[in-house]
């Protein structure tokens, strides 16, 4: 299938699994299977771009993470000060728009500080939407909308009539961009592991053995090319405009 023909999805959602097994393979420590991790993301982060696809939204540290070791924590979150020091500059120069989605409560201040100021650099630029899903579950999403919706509920602001999908789409993460076309998760395990539960309710579901850290521009394209063999009825009847 040449590129031209092809489809390319709007908004690509990747669960990035395997770094720590990629490291154990080499007798490493898990650590540097995180840092082989963020040499993958740069390399598909362009692609992405040169894809003109328009929001990839990539898991890096899910709520449920903060159980691992205290060391490997650490060392995910030292990793992520590191990323955002060094790539920020790169990002904003080939026009990336960085978007961090998560609770970033839970981190430091000066971690909080570089994320603010990370977005605040890239919120003009009109490329690429990287989305950053960092301390981020998708039922913590689902509740704090409900939260939300009930406060408005409450101060009278919405009927419950007002209640719907829609409404309570808008209070969710990346309300802004496109809903998520596909999902990709590496590492071999077959299941979302609490990733956008709401987001990538008619996403199409494309799972390989590759362990992150070797996940490349092939392996990208073949997740797109058999993206582009899906019929998305989107709950209808077979219909070619809504095929992509």
């Amino acid at each position: 299938m040449t590129q031209e023909k092809r489809c390319i999805p709007s908004h690509v959602a990747i669960i990035m699994d395997g770094n720590g097994r990629w490291a154990q393979k080499r007798n490493q420590l898990r650590a540097i299977g995180h840092q082989a991790g963020l040499k993958a993301v740069r390399k598909i982060v362009a692609y992405a771009a040169s894809l003109k696809i328009k929001v990839l939204t990539l898991y890096a540290f899910s709520s449920e993470n903060w159980k691992r070791p205290p060391n490997e924590v650490s060392a995910l979150i030292s990793l992520f000060i590191y990323a955002l020091n060094r790539e920020i500059k790169k990002l904003h120069k080939n026009n990336v728009r960085l978007n961090i989605i998560g609770d970033i409560s839970y981190f430091s201040e000066h971690l909080q500080n570089l994320i603010v100021c990370a977005q605040n650099l890239t919120k003009n630029n009109s490329g690429l939407v990287l989305n950053i899903a960092a301390n981020y579950g998708g039922r913590w999403d689902i509740l704090q909308s409900a939260k939300k919706m009930a406060m408005q509920f409450k101060n009278g602001e919405i009927t419950l009539d007002e209640m719907t999908e829609e409404h309570f789409s808008s209070a969710m993460s990346m309300s802004e961009f496109p809903e998520v076309d596909l999902v990709i998760r590496t590492g071999g395990e077959y299941r979302i592991s609490n990733f956008l539960l709401w987001q990538i309710a008619y996403s199409e579901l494309y799972f390989t053995d590759t362990l992150w850290p070797d996940f490349d521009q092939n392996l990208f394209d073949e997740a797109i090319n058999i993206f582009n063999t899906r019929e998305r009825r989107f709950g209808g009847i077979h219909n070619k405009e809504l095929s992509c």
